[in-house]
């Protein structure tokens, strides 16, 4: 059976010095005459030994010649000592910010695979620290809290509730580290426009025949499309934002959506793009949006819903949407429009035409590919 490979990793350091100790014992020399032939005083040496001053490339050259052993054995020896030195000193940063998974939903994050699933026990805390550190891209968690906080004044909420920074952090993280893997051209917002034209007459498709049309037709404009698995504490269901001066984002939740909020949330995040994207402030904005929420006070809200509502729906035929009463005329419009008629079934319900409990049977709802990115 072939021997398995682990990683040494003791809870204890041993300095080179030991062994400098050790071999000058065997021959008999005191630390003094050890000094005299090394050419240091007794102070470096005893530093030396002790491991309270690095072991440098002259030093190693040095113990060569007077104690045997190559410049690259003690070099080596100082590195793993400094290696496993700054591991047990990391280790205890570690122990001593665990208090900090409190403000991080770390079942989601394990769950969505970026961190190792494995049970909160005290012993596991340490390592799930790290991990989540790891995941940010940050020190420690004064600067996660640095960054985040600082982030914080650029959401645009559509919703009271989109107050935890360490869902919607992670949410928003997730997502960057998925676009990380993918490479699109320079932000082209004609393209971008003739792209949400022909994605319009996808609603009436399956998930698995649009989703990587859709996706080809954004990335060819320029704009990074990623679903992400919901975060429930963070109450986003969708955003739009700048990743960089030519990179935009446009990032959906995974799962549990209709057909209907689905196509609404997409087209109120390309208004973001489109309408609210002229200026270096603006692109620094960060539009948190959630298709349940029942009011904002935010005008960027208001002209994002007025224009994909529009989008799917024309304002010219919007007069007629009120005599839409039956599920046979709701059918009859969404073919002549060309859109689902779920997604017509959606707008009635919004604009207090009929019943929220009316015709949900006209709307399908969407399951993606756990990792569709």
């Amino acid at each position: 059976m072939a021997e398995l490979s682990v990683e040494f990793a003791p809870d204890w350091v041993s300095p080179p010095g030991e062994s400098i100790i050790d071999i000058s014992e065997e021959r008999g020399w005191s630390q003094s005459e050890l000094a005299q032939r090394l050419g240091y005083t007794e102070k470096h040496v005893s530093q030396l030994i002790n491991g309270k001053v690095a072991l440098s490339v002259d030093a190693a050259s040095r113990l060569e010649r007077v104690v045997g052993g190559t410049v690259a054995f003690w070099l080596s020896r100082e590195a793993n000592y400094q290696n496993h030195k700054a591991r047990l000193e990391a280790a205890e940063k570690h122990s001593s910010w665990v208090s900090w998974l409190d403000e991080l939903p770390v079942k989601d994050l394990m769950n969505s695979g970026f961190i190792q699933k494995q049970r909160l026990l005290e012993k596991n805390k340490p390592g799930v620290v790290e991990s989540c550190l790891r995941f940010f891209g940050v020190a420690s968690p004064d600067e996660w809290r640095s960054y985040y906080a600082g982030m914080q004044v650029a959401f645009r909420k559509s919703k009271a509730e989109q107050c935890d920074v360490g869902a919607i952090s992670s949410w928003l993280r997730l997502g960057e580290q998925y676009a990380e893997r993918i490479e699109v051209p320079k932000y082209n917002k004609a393209r971008f426009e003739k792209a949400l034209d022909e994605i319009r007459t996808f609603t009436c498709q399956p998930p698995e025949e649009f989703e990587p049309k859709m996706r080809k037709l954004l990335s060819g404009a320029g704009v990074t499309f990623i679903l992400v698995p919901a975060i429930p504490r963070a109450h986003v269901s969708g955003v739009a934002r700048w990743l960089g001066p030519t990179r935009p984002l446009i990032q959906l939740s995974l799962y549990g959506k209709t057909n209907d909020k689905f196509w609404f949330t997409f087209f109120h995040e390309a208004a973001h793009i489109l309408l609210h994207s002229g200026t270096r402030e603006e692109k620094k904005s960060i539009f948190l949006d959630d298709p349940n929420s029942s009011h904002s006070d935010s005008s960027e809200e208001h002209e994002a819903n007025a224009w994909a509502g529009n989008w799917l729906i024309p304002s010219e035929l919007s007069g007629l949407l009120a005599s839409l009463n039956t599920k046979a005329g709701v059918e009859a419009f969404a073919k002549e429009i060309g859109i689902h008629p779920g997604i017509v079934v959606g707008r009635l319900q919004h604009d207090g035409f009929i019943q929220p409990s009316w015709m949900n049977d006209l709307k399908e709802k969407f399951e993606f590919a756990k990792n569709p990115n």
